[in-house]
């Protein structure tokens, strides 16, 4: 299995670089490769869209309480169903995708289920707020085969930019 993580605060020509080169990382697997993600918003649903554009399948790791994404701003929301549409198999995980330290260890969870990882990463260390240092120490600490995924151009949304990790809607 192949999962990814990475930063939220993505710039929007950012998002279409990382997608791109997710596609690009995926189309080189195996046929049969699947994928695993964390319901979420962001690279969760990025990851997602990518998986099912390039025909590998995907499970989706969701949140054993039915109710955890209730009080979830609409685009968590949205990104919920919609990653629930494109699963072709679902796991239940217990975790509270409001609560960060409960989403790092779903993640650290995620990534132990998988061979490899591939970190939409500028090589940052960890700030506290952002856990892909972590996510990647973590992997590697593991012996899980990390690919950092950075495209040339790609950059991070300025410090103290409030917009939320929201991934643009497909172009087709």
């Amino acid at each position: 299995m192949i999962t990814a993580v990475g930063h939220a605060d993505l710039t929007p020509a950012t998002w279409e670089l990382v997608r791109a080169e997710l596609r690009e990382r995926l189309r080189g697997l195996p046929p049969d490769a699947t994928a695993l993600v964390r319901a979420g918003a962001g690279l969760p649903l990025a990851f997602g869209r990518v998986v099912h554009e390039v025909g590998r399948r995907l499970v989706v790791l969701l949140p054993e309480r039915g109710d955890a994404f209730a009080d979830a701003p609409f685009h968590d929301r949205r990104a919920h169903r919609e990653l629930l549409a494109l699963a072709g198999r679902i796991r239940m995980l217990p975790f509270d995708p409001l609560d960060r330290d409960a989403c790092v260890s779903a993640d650290e969870r995620l990534v132990s289920g998988c061979t490899r990882l591939l970190a939409v990463w500028d090589g940052s260390p960890s700030s506290g707020q952002d856990a892909t240092a972590h996510m990647v120490a973590y992997a590697r600490a593991r012996g899980i085969a990390v690919e950092v995924v950075w495209p040339a151009g790609a950059a991070r949304q300025p410090a103290g930019h409030t917009a939320s990790p929201r991934v643009p809607e497909h172009r087709r």
